[in-house]
């Protein structure tokens, strides 16, 4: 076969893998790279403004479209600058290729430009770490990194491939490279029975389902319907289970969720948690013990009973998991009382959003605009705080990949990249950032490259000038806010410099108006910017719960301390 050039290479097997993507920037190390990718036919490169944010992209491909995305960065700080969207996706669980460069080496040298120990810095953060020895090693090593990078459970890995691979011409291998896939047996038979065994003598049962239960698709419902189970999910899992389904109840159980909602969960006997590992952002910090006996369901092993003990845990795909239970599951009759006091819940919840202060724009009123105006098939970005917690509680998603959030690392500056990677993605779906305004602080230059690529991505810049999440933490456990009020900024000077049209939306009274402009400069194929002075005087239930959880840990003589202290300070003349 003919001898190709590493950036050859490394770009046929990124088409062979359907990667539509690389965000990064060029450097001095991979422009043969880059050369090669300028006569790809289906591999995209995109130009960002900082690496942080080319993670994040890729990290709003994968999950929005389920195609692989893609970090192509230079040595040493290009590297560093994007480890927060890769660790991101590592402890969230999703798939990213992480296409790095190398210093030379076949040059013998020592104290190159960018040496550092690069597989050190990301072993923590990724699945799996793979440097090509050789030029012909290239086409295996990327076509096997983005294979582990979507064998469940997901996860980012890192390919280092030396400067050196790039400059010269190898025997590609293209022949050479087999996959084998891993054999999976499907869930264990004895496992199985011991599950319909627990859920037959359970008279109330509760399904749980995270991200990791995405795979089971309507079976879902179909299991939900044959157990007449309420069905809460993590936030990860936001949009798994139809959240128009009358057996729905909640994003989150516990101290994290409304009384009507804990109520009915803590009224059943037995819960039945599919692809979760009960992580302490997904639980409200742990801010709940399962009703009854524990089913613990996960591809991965090593989370089963971890957090929570289980009755029985078991190591299996959710999809070929919820196929086989079905199979001799007798459906039970609807529980009127049940569906009854779920929407009986929904409803008081409602109803108090909707009372509000009546200042600035009430977070019920815009994203109930936000979802009427941009339709069920619309892909919602968050950030790190308050948006992503306002988003759980106000939307109704009734399907999967509609809510691309930063939960477990919670990196803030996500939302607007990831927006633009699932715009780039799925063409077809609108994208809209919910952004806090701290957070836009620290990526929203990438509406540059969004004004750049003439991309449609709507960005609602929740204005109130502080960190709203960390703000409140601090105001009611501490009756005092430290390092927490922002710099005030133009944003509407900011947009104009970048590029992209600025709405401001100041009052409820505003929100169809203000939407309705920001819905036909997206549909017309352009960014838009609206600057929302969100109202964050009612905390969500997510926040709310927290606080009570971390202070009902504490020993009581500390428990007694912190009170005392934040009441104290709230008398007249005690502010300092």
């Amino acid at each position: 076969m003919t001898k190709m050039t590493g950036g050859d290479i490394v770009v046929r097997a990124l088409e062979d893998e359907g990667v539509p993507f690389t965000f990064g920037i060029p450097g001095t190390h991979n422009i043969e790279l880059y050369d090669s990718l300028s006569r790809s036919t289906s591999v995209r490169p995109i130009l960002v403004t900082d690496e942080q944010s080319a993670s994040f992209m890729a990290d709003g491909v994968s999950r929005s479209s389920g195609l692989l995305g893609c970090v192509n960065v230079v040595p040493g700080a290009g590297l560093t600058h994007a480890l927060s969207g890769i660790a991101e996706a590592y402890l969230d669980g999703i798939p990213m290729l992480v296409l790095g460069c190398g210093v030379r080496t076949d040059s013998g040298k020592a104290f190159q430009l960018h040496d550092v120990d690069q597989q050190a810095m990301v072993r923590p953060v990724t699945k799996a770490q793979l440097r090509p020895e050789d030029g012909s090693d290239l086409y295996a090593a990327v076509r096997s990194a983005c294979r582990t990078a979507r064998a469940a459970p997901a996860g980012p890995v890192f390919v280092e491939i030396p400067v050196n691979h790039y400059l010269f011409k190898h025997e590609p291998g293209l022949d050479a490279w087999v996959y084998e896939a891993p054999v999976t047996s499907g869930p264990d038979p004895q496992a199985l029975g011991q599950a319909r065994d627990l859920l037959r003598a359970s008279r109330r049962p509760l399904l749980y389902l995270g991200l990791g239960a995405a795979g089971a698709g309507a079976d879902l419902v179909d299991l939900a319907e044959r157990l007449e189970a309420p069905v809460a999910t993590t936030i990860q899992g936001k949009g798994v289970f139809p959240e128009s389904h009358p057996l729905w109840l909640w994003c989150g159980i516990g101290a994290m969720a409304p009384p009507s909602v804990r109520k009915v969960a803590g009224d059943r006997d037995l819960m039945l948690a599919i692809g979760c590992r009960f992580s302490e952002v997904g639980t409200g910090s742990y801010g709940f013990d399962p009703p009854g006996p524990l089913i613990h369901v996960d591809v991965d092993d090593s989370v089963l009973g971890r957090n929570y003990p289980a009755e029985l845990g078991i190591a299996a795909d959710a999809r070929e998991f919820v196929a086989a239970l079905l199979e001799e599951l007798e459906p039970r009759s609807p529980d009127p009382g049940l569906r009854a006091a779920i929407s009986k819940g929904h409803d008081q919840v409602s109803a108090a959003w909707t009372e509000g202060s009546g200042e600035r724009v009430s977070p019920h009123n815009l994203l109930s605009g936000l979802q009427e105006l941009y339709g069920p098939d619309a892909v919602y970005t968050t950030d790190s705080g308050n948006g992503t917690f306002l988003a759980m509680e106000h939307l109704r998603l009734d399907r999967a990949s509609s809510f691309l959030a930063p939960v477990d690392y919670s990196c803030m500056g996500y939302s607007v990249p990831a927006a633009l990677g699932a715009a780039l993605a799925c063409p077809d779906r609108p994208a809209v950032a919910l952004a806090g305004d701290g957070a836009f602080l620290m990526t929203g230059l990438e509406l540059l490259t969004a004004a750049q690529l003439g991309l449609p991505v709507t960005i609602l810049v929740l204005r109130d000038r502080e960190l709203a999440q960390i703000a409140q933490f601090q105001q009611t456990a501490l009756a005092r806010k430290t390092a927490s009020r922002l710099a005030d900024f133009d944003l509407e000077a900011l947009c104009r410099g970048l590029g992209v049209q600025y709405l401001s939306l100041t009052a409820d009274s505003e929100v169809s108006e203000a939407l309705g402009r920001a819905r036909s400069i997206h549909a017309d194929g352009r960014p838009v910017v609206v600057e929302v002075e969100i109202d964050y005087s009612q905390a969500t239930f997510f926040t709310r719960g927290v606080v009570r959880t971390s202070l009902g840990r504490l020993p009581w003589r500390d428990r007694l301390r912190f009170v005392g202290r934040a009441l104290a300070r709230r008398l007249p003349g005690r502010g300092g």
